[in-house]
């Protein structure tokens, strides 16, 4: 069974009368499997948050089906089986990061040792000891990221969705949470998260889809990306008068005449490596082509 499983979802959303606009989302299907991290890739204003949201139960869609472990997205338990990560989180500005995922804990039903079990983890996890007792009005972006991010973790779901959850952190939190969501990988979680950031998903992902104006242009394994698509190949060589080693890059078709033409002048070739077309390249051809 699918962790998440779309057919034709579209949303339009109403302007100015009443008078739908152009869709948001564009009869998107879309199949994320269990125990797999899926990066949603596109640029803002994509559709990226408009899917997110509903999958999550919090709009409607104008036409069209999605579903969380086999439960239409509009049953409530369709929604206990998600954890939740909005691209901006919004707390109650007068609690404690303590305090948060002790409401949030209540929420899902935890017991009080469950509810400290909870905390005890996902403050470890999240880096939120230091500030366990702070007001959440005073907290920084990253700050609200990182609570954000262990909010959805409370009660354990199987399913994470996160947009964009590497938004406001320094780098030192964006290594945390790739971390984070590798190690939930390993425990068997799916994650699906949205980002315009094509190294987050490089990192992280077993598969990417790239989504442009509304429309899901393609789905594509991250390994097949990384390791295929040869742009070229760097060649090292040294001169002939034992100078330091020079470099250069060629074309994949002229890589045989240009070796031939540094043996003929007595230089001595010392590297060729192929150069592969990266997840940013991947994501550029696709946006310039639509």
């Amino acid at each position: 069974m699918d962790a998440i499983a779309t057919t034709g979802l579209t949303k339009a959303y109403k302007k100015h009368l009443g008078q739908s606009g152009p869709p948001a989302l564009n009869a998107l299907d879309l199949a994320v499997h269990e125990q797999e991290v899926f990066g949603f890739l596109g640029r803002n204003g994509a559709g990226k948050t408009t899917t997110i949201k509903i999958l999550c139960g919090l709009i409607k869609p104008t036409r069209g089906h999605a579903e969380i472990f086999g439960h239409s997205v509009r049953r409530r338990v369709a929604r206990t089986h998600i954890g939740y990560l909005p691209e901006n989180p919004y707390f109650y500005e007068y609690l404690t990061p303590r305090e948060t995922l002790d409401f949030y804990g209540k929420l899902h039903g935890l017991d009080a040792q469950a509810r400290a079990a909870e905390w005890d983890v996902l403050s470890e996890l999240l880096d939120l000891r230091d500030i366990a007792d702070q007001r959440v009005r005073g907290f920084s972006k990253g700050m609200r990221q990182r609570l954000g991010f262990a909010v959805a973790m409370v009660g354990d779901p199987p399913l994470l969705i996160l947009d964009e959850p590497m938004s406001g952190l320094d780098p030192l939190g964006r290594t945390l949470v790739k971390e984070i969501m590798l190690d939930l990988k390993r425990q068997g979680k799916c994650i699906f998260f949205s980002t315009h950031i094509t190294s987050d998903v490089e990192s992280v992902c077993d598969r990417v889809g790239v989504i442009v104006k509304g429309e899901m242009q393609c789905v594509r394994n991250v390994d097949e990306i990384t390791v295929g698509g040869i742009t070229g190949y760097t060649i090292r060589f040294d001169a002939a008068d034992n100078e330091a080693s020079e470099t250069m890059r060629v074309a994949e078709e002229e890589l045989p005449t240009t070796l031939a033409d540094l043996q003929s002048s007595g230089k001595r070739v010392l590297m060729v490596e192929p150069v592969r077309k990266n997840l940013e390249d991947f994501f550029v051809d696709i946006v310039r082509h639509v």
